[in-house]
């Protein structure tokens, strides 16, 4: 039996044994109600942002009640969903030297890095910086929204340094 073994983003092994259902590499978020167009964008591997009309501010985690100005999801919705542009700073940044200490096996062992990244949208976000050696992510470091696929059909957004392709070319 052929299988296959490749190296997720963040250093984690994917194995596909050609069954029907791929092996998570990872713990996989849940859907919750709140989060459901946020997940369902990522299988385009489109980056959505919650927000909120009423104050006009981005959200991250979506959420059913706005944190700044307490607009609702219900009734006369103050929120909705903006596309974002995949493009970041790293606001800030720390590095797991010893995984395996955490109960990690995602990374081979390797050092990764947790960052929260600063869309250009003004949101906030969780993640981790992958595609680089994990001592060249410093604060200001400009990524941009790479994916890991999930067992079911969802990616994973994660953050990788430089501008998108379509940032690079002039116009």
């Amino acid at each position: 039996m052929h299988v296959d073994r490749r190296v997720g983003h963040r250093g984690d092994a994917v194995t596909d044994t050609g069954a029907s259902t791929p092996t998570p590499t990872r713990l996989e978020p849940k859907v919750g109600a709140e989060s459901g167009p946020f997940w369902e964008a990522t299988r385009e591997r489109r980056l959505l942002v919650q927000w909120c009309t009423a104050c006009d501010r981005g959200i991250f985690y979506p959420r059913s009640f706005c944190p700044y100005c307490g607009g609702t999801d219900s009734g006369a919705s103050t929120l909705s969903w903006k596309e974002a542009s995949g493009r970041a700073t790293v606001y800030a940044v720390t590095v797991e030297h010893k995984p395996s200490a955490m109960g990690a096996t995602f990374s081979n062992g390797e050092p990764y890095v947790v960052a929260l990244v600063d869309l250009e949208e003004g949101v906030r976000m969780l993640t981790n910086i992958v595609g680089c050696p994990a001592d060249e992510v410093v604060v200001g470091l400009p990524v941009t929204v790479t994916w890991e696929p999930l067992t079911d059909g969802r990616q994973l957004p994660l953050f990788t340094p430089g501008a998108p392709a379509s940032a690079l070319t002039s116009g």
